[in-house]
């Protein structure tokens, strides 16, 4: 099922297009749910917009739509599996919600349609990465049903290693585990071609190459290295790949097309660590001049409170050297002992004052550190991140040599050896000292 999905404003039109019979056979208010209106479409969605007027919301409304595949014939029960589905998904359970069924041509379609407004906080809820999610449930929606994957999500999903970004890569990586969607595009491309030529390049556009298997069948092979039966991946009988095939005499063996992998792989993968490399010098005169502007503003910071602190400092000692008596008084004042008090009262405030100084210091210290190590964690981070990349690069590029040489079977197979934790030796003393002892002690 295809799910395309927007946020939008201007609620009138999109009451006005969802209820249209003019381009539509027929168009049918389904459920509305959680608004005042429940009668008419525009007064629900114009409701809508009216609490959304008490935010800074302009895009309000999330707009969804929901076609099956053509020649499926699809109930209302799943429709709204599949819109309740797309509201856990996307976070909108709880928000108002409009059903609208379509109808044209023989074909059903539905569109659903949210407040993005949530009434008691008087937010809108944030939608991000929103066309991803929906990806993910529509291919989990054409599973579940046993449906043929559209192209679109298919050449989405796999397409050649070798003209990845590295974005692109970490990506085909985790397409490459799902093999429902490994046996989509075998599908697609036996479907799509009609001889050997067609057929090799359908297989390698999505990164996989033909081979001769060691029974004389043909055979795929992915970036890695790993081996697929043709046949049974395509879900085609072995006489008609020997039909479309008949030259599997003249195709590389499995290792020979190994080291053809492996050694274009090698070179894509040390472009992929120049791409680290620039990306990380990208970045990092970015963080320098970050950095510099705060360690500025900070001495900035300081200086003014040192400013601040020393000229309150001189009016307070100068109002409290006021307290004391002079001339005759002071004489006296020394002779009934209220000289010592006073003193000892600016003394004490003398000591607060400090105090008081030191507390403003250190909370401002205190938050002046808290953003610098703000700074550093994402400094630590950047660093972090490209170290790791740059070493599961090098672990992937051993892997490719080892497989070019011969020594392993796939590049796989390598790499997820080194990445286990390195298994500690087993302590074969069963609990015995076996220490050598020093000998008789003669000393009795």
């Amino acid at each position: 099922m295809i799910l395309k999905g927007s946020q939008r404003g201007n609620a009138a039109k999109l009451a006005r297009h969802l209820m249209n019979e003019r381009d539509n056979e027929h168009a049918e208010l389904h459920e509305l749910r959680g608004f005042v209106s429940d009668v008419q479409l525009l007064d629900a969605l114009l409701e809508a917009q009216a609490v959304a007027k008490g935010t800074r919301c302009q895009q309000h409304l999330f707009s969804l739509s929901l076609n099956p595949p053509e020649d499926e014939r699809v109930d209302v029960e799943h429709f709204e599996t599949a819109i309740e589905m797309v509201e856990q998904q996307l976070g909108l359970d709880g928000h108002p919600r409009a059903i609208v069924f379509h109808e044209k041509e023989g074909r059903r379609h539905a569109h659903a349609v949210w407040s993005r407004i949530d009434s008691e906080t008087m937010t809108a809820k944030n939608l991000p990465f929103f066309k991803r999610r929906l990806m993910e449930v529509s291919k989990e929606l054409y599973f579940q049903h046993g449906w043929d994957m559209p192209k679109g999500i298919v050449d989405q999903a796999l397409r050649n290693p070798l003209n990845f970004s590295r974005a692109e890569w970490q990506q085909a990586k985790r397409a490459m585990a799902d093999p429902q969607l490994v046996k989509a595009m075998f599908k697609q491309a036996w479907q799509s071609s009609d001889n050997a030529d067609t057929l090799k390049a359908a297989l390698e556009d999505k990164g996989f190459f033909l081979a001769r298997g060691d029974r004389r069948g043909v055979v795929a092979l992915d970036y890695q290295g790993e081996v697929y039966a043709l046949a049974r991946w395509s879900g085609v009988k072995a006489k008609d790949v020997k039909d479309r095939l008949p030259g599997v005499d003249k195709l590389p063996s499995v290792q020979e097309r190994r080291e053809e992998i492996a050694k274009r792989m090698s070179a894509q993968l040390q472009k992929y660590a120049l791409e680290i490399n620039k990306a990380y010098h990208r970045k990092h005169p970015s963080i320098e001049f970050k950095r510099t502007q705060i360690v500025e503003r900070h001495r900035d910071e300081r200086k003014a409170l040192d400013e601040v602190q020393r000229a309150r400092w001189e009016q307070e000692t100068a109002a409290r050297a006021a307290r004391l008596p002079k001339g005759m008084g002071g004489l006296w004042s020394r002779i009934t002992g209220k000289y010592s008090r006073i003193r000892t009262q600016n003394e004490l405030d003398a000591w607060q004052c400090y105090c008081r100084d030191q507390a403003e210091r250190d909370g401002l210290v205190s938050r002046q550190l808290d953003e610098r190590q703000q700074l550093q964690r994402a400094v630590k981070q950047m660093r972090d991140q490209r170290s790791k990349d740059i070493a599961d690069l090098h672990l992937e590029l051993s892997a490719y040599l080892s497989m070019q040489r011969g020594h392993t079977t796939t590049a796989k197979v390598k790499a997820d050896i080194a990445r286990q934790p390195e298994t500690p030796k087993k302590d074969r003393s069963r609990g015995q000292d076996r220490s050598r002892g020093s000998g008789p002690d003669f000393n009795l």
